[in-house]
């Protein structure tokens, strides 16, 4: 993603901090790491999923991003439980890494993780009123993450499966999560994204208007000519015109929502 004009930057704090995860039914407690940015007069906050490849220095630079646009921001460590500094690169050896930390989350886990982030927050920065961004496998958790009551909009970039698989329930599909999200969801995808086929996306569009007949809350965005990991300039299929729309779009959402 571009670099804010340094000219117009606002000045910002960033830092490691630790939340506490509780157990609870299906949940192992855990200390996750989450990097956390601040504004100085901060609009809204978001809480940031990562890709399989963690919380590296571009799920940073976006939590960094937005607080630029006056946004808190919080990434979490999705793979707290397994690998909580998970920090790799995108290539073939960081791929295979990611998924087989990915392959260990469960819906029940990443909902606890959501909820420990919402109460960190609301304790902290209690007007604020909160928002979720998630790529890849963090925009598969963004949707679960969606159905928190707290949370009042959720963009969710390319998250696959979503029609056919939930973490740690194989059999269900998290898209039969919709109807519980009280907020509004946006989903993006490119038309060119070979792990979202033609069939994923029409069911997401169904399940959309499902769960939202009118279209005032749900959204479904495809990208002409962008393939997977469009948003991500470190990746073989970042697509600049397709990144900065998609910014532009999240921006929109954002502000009217928070």
């Amino acid at each position: 993603m571009p670099v804010p004009n340094p000219s117009n930057a606002m000045t910002i704090q960033a830092s490691w901090v630790q939340l506490s995860v509780p157990s609870a039914v299906g949940v192992t407690a855990t200390t996750m790491p989450a990097w956390w940015v601040l504004p100085e007069r901060p609009r809204g906050a978001v809480l940031v999923l990562p890709e399989v490849f963690g919380v590296n220095s571009w799920v940073r630079s976006v939590a960094e991003r937005l607080a630029q646009e006056g946004y808190a921001a919080l990434a979490l460590s999705t793979f707290s439980r397994t690998a909580p500094d998970l920090q790799v690169g995108y290539d073939e050896a960081g791929l295979a890494a990611g998924r087989e930390h990915r392959d260990q989350v469960t819906a029940s886990q990443l909902l606890a993780d959501v909820q420990a982030a919402v109460d960190w927050l609301q304790q902290a920065h209690p007007s604020l009123r909160l928002g979720c961004v998630g790529f890849c496998f963090g925009g598969h958790l963004a949707m679960l993450a969606a159905t928190n009551p707290v949370i009042e909009a959720t963009c969710d970039f390319y998250g696959a499966r979503v029609s056919c698989f939930k973490p740690g329930s194989p059999d269900a599909a998290t898209l039969s999560v919709l109807p519980q999200i009280p907020g509004r969801i946006w989903c993006f995808c490119g038309d060119q994204d070979p792990l979202m086929p033609a069939e994923e996306l029409q069911a997401i569009d169904r399940a959309l208007h499902a769960a939202d007949s009118s279209g005032a809350r749900h959204r479904l965005v495809v990208v002409t000519g962008a393939g997977h990991g469009y948003m991500c300039e470190a990746r073989t299929d970042f697509h600049p015109e397709a990144a900065a729309s998609g910014w532009s779009l999240m921006l929109e959402l954002f502000a009217e929502a928070l």
